[in-house]
C-alpha cells in the first residue's frame, strides 16, 4: 500500500514533463509505476505458486483424513463385534462350567451309590437284597424289572462311565471356548491399540488441516491485497483466475453455490468489469434535482434527500480510509425511474449497506479494512448477503427469492439472467 501511495504522489508532483526544447520526456512517475507494477506482479506470481502448493497439501491432508476416518470406523466395528463375541463366549463358558459341575455331581452320586451297594452287600451278607436297595431309587427300579444285583452293579458302573465321557466332552468344549476367549481378548487389545493410534492420527491430521486452511486463507488475503494494489496502480481489470479464486473462496466460507455467485456477479457488474461510471458528486447533483422538484409537491421526498446525503458522507469515509479519490466511480442514477445511484464496487452495495457487512467480511477474509472494489472482499460481501437471502442452493425458486431481496424488486430480465449464468457459468471463461 505504501508503494502505491508513493507512486501516486510522484504522479501528482511531476505530471507530464516537457523539456525546454518542447520535446516530451518520459514521466518519472510512469517509470516508477511500471517498476512498482512489475514488483507487484512478481509477488502475485510467487503468492499464486505458494497458494497452489498449499491447496495441493490441503488435498493430500483431506485424503489422509478420509482414509484414517474410514479405518477408524472399521476398527470400531471390529471392536464392537469382538466385544460381543467375547461376551457371548464368556457366557457360554459359564454355561459349560455349570454343565460340568452338574455332570461331576451326578458322577459322584452314581459312584457313591455303587460304593454303598457294595458296602451293604459286604456288611449284610444274609440281608435280603430288597432291604439293601430300598433307599436307592435306581437300584429299586432295576430290581423291580427282575434284574439281579450284578446287573444293577453293571448299570451303575455304565452310567458313571457315560457321565465321565460326557464330562470330558463338555470339558473339551470349554477348552475350545477358552482358547476362543483368549483369541478374542488378544484381538480386542490389538484393535483397541489401533483405535488409539487412529484417533491420535485423526486429531493430528485435523490439526494439520486446520493449520493448512489458515495458511490458504492467509495466502488468499495476501493475493487479494496484491491484486487490489495492482488494480489501483494500473487500473487492471480482474482476470478469469482472480474471479474463480474469489468465487471459490466466498462459496467455501458461506455455502452459497459457486454457480449462484457467478450468476449474480455477471448480472451486477459483468464479472467486475462495470462497477460504476459516475462520481458521487454527479449522483448527488442528479438525484437532488429530481428530489427537490418532487419535494415541492410532497414532503416525503425529504427522507430520500436525507438518505442521499447520509450515504455520501459514509462513502467519503470509505474511500478516504481505503486511499481512493473522492471521485471513485459508483453506479449512476437510474434513468427509467426516480432514484439514486451510488452503488459501490463488486457487490454494488450502497455505502450504508456496505458498512453493515464490514465486520462479517473482515472476519472471513482477514482484511483489516474491507474494500468493495477488491474482488475477494466484494464477492464475499455478495455471498454474505445472498446467504442471508437463503441462497444456499441453485434452484430457480431460491434464486428468484434471493434476486428480489438483493435487487429490492422483481425484475424478470435480472432473474432470468442469474438463472442462466448460474447454470452456464463455465461459458463465461471461454
Amino acid at each position: 500500500m505504501q508503494r502505491i501511495k508513493r507512486t501516486i504522489a510522484v504522479f501528482g508532483v511531476f505530471g507530464l514533463l516537457v523539456g525546454v526544447s518542447g520535446v516530451a520526456f518520459v514521466p518519472v512517475a510512469s517509470t516508477r509505476a511500471a517498476e512498482d507494477a512489475g514488483d507487484i506482479q512478481d509477488d502475485i506470481k510467487k503468492t499464486e505458486k505458494q497458494l497452489e502448493a498449499a491447496k495441493k497439501k490441503e488435498a493430500i491432508l483431506k485424503q489422509d483424513l478420509s482414509q484414517i476416518t474410514g479405518s477408524l470406523v472399521v476398527t470400531k466395528q471390529v471392536i464392537a463385534k469382538t466385544s460381543s463375541l467375547l461376551s457371548d463366549t464368556e457366557t457360554t463358558i459359564g454355561k459349560k462350567e455349570a454343565e460340568i459341575e452338574a455332570v461331576e455331581s451326578e458322577i459322584r452320586f452314581q459312584r457313591h451309590l455303587l460304593q454303598e451297594l457294595l458296602r451293604s452287600l459286604y456288611e449284610n451278607g444274609n440281608t435280603p437284597l430288597a432291604e439293601i436297595v430300598f433307599d436307592h431309587e435306581s437300584m429299586r427300579l432295576a430290581l423291580a424289572e427282575g434284574e439281579n444285583i450284578l446287573t444293577v452293579q453293571e448299570k451303575i458302573s455304565t452310567i458313571a462311565d457315560e457321565l465321565e465321557v460326557a464330562r470330558e466332552t463338555v470339558s473339551g468344549e470349554k477348552s475350545v471356548l477358552e482358547e476362543a476367549k483368549i483369541e478374542h481378548e488378544r484381538l480386542l487389545r490389538l484393535k483397541s491399540e489401533q483405535e488409539k493410534s487412529l484417533v491420535a492420527a485423526k486429531n493430528e491430521t485435523q490439526s494439520d488441516l486446520a493449520d493448512q486452511q489458515k495458511i490458504i486463507d492467509r495466502l488468499h488475503k495476501e493475493l487479494s491485497e496484491l491484486q487490489g494494489d495492482l488494480s489501483k496502480l494500473t487500473g487492471k481489470s480482474y482476470d478469469a483466475k482472480d474471479i474463480r479464486d474469489a468465487v471459490e473462496f466466498a462459496s467455501g466460507k458461506t455455502g452459497v453455490p459457486e454457480g449462484v455467485l457467478y450468476g449474480f456477479l455477471k448480472m451486477e457488474t459483468n464479472l467486475g468489469a462495470n462497477t460504476g461510471q459516475c462520481t458521487y458528486d454527479e449522483v448527488e447533483k442528479g438525484a437532488l434535482a429530481q428530489y427537490k422538484a418532487l419535494l415541492k409537491k410532497n414532503k416525503k421526498w425529504q427522507a430520500s434527500i436525507d438518505l442521499l446525503r447520509k450515504r455520501k458522507g459514509i462513502f467519503s469515509d470509505i474511500v478516504k480510509d481505503l486511499g481512493y479519490s473522492k471521485d471513485k466511480k459508483v453506479s449512476c442514477n437510474p434513468r427509467s425511474y426516480i432514484g439514486q445511484g451510488g452503488a459501490m464496487g463488486i457487490p454494488q452495495f450502497m455505502a450504508d449497506v456496505w458498512v453493515g457487512y464490514e465486520s462479517e467480511i473482515r472476519a472471513r477474509t482477514g482484511h483489516k479494512t474491507p474494500d468493495p472494489w477488491n474482488l475477494t472482499d466484494g464477492v464475499m460481501a455478495m455471498a454474505l448477503k445472498l446467504k442471508k437471502a437463503g441462497a444456499t442452493s441453485g434452484s430457480s425458486s431460491v434464486i428468484r427469492s434471493a434476486s428480489i431481496r438483493y435487487l429490492g424488486t422483481f425484475s424478470p430480465g435480472y432473474y432470468n439472467g442469474i438463472v442462466y449464468w448460474s447454470k452456464n457459468y463455465k461459458l463465461l471463461f471461454k
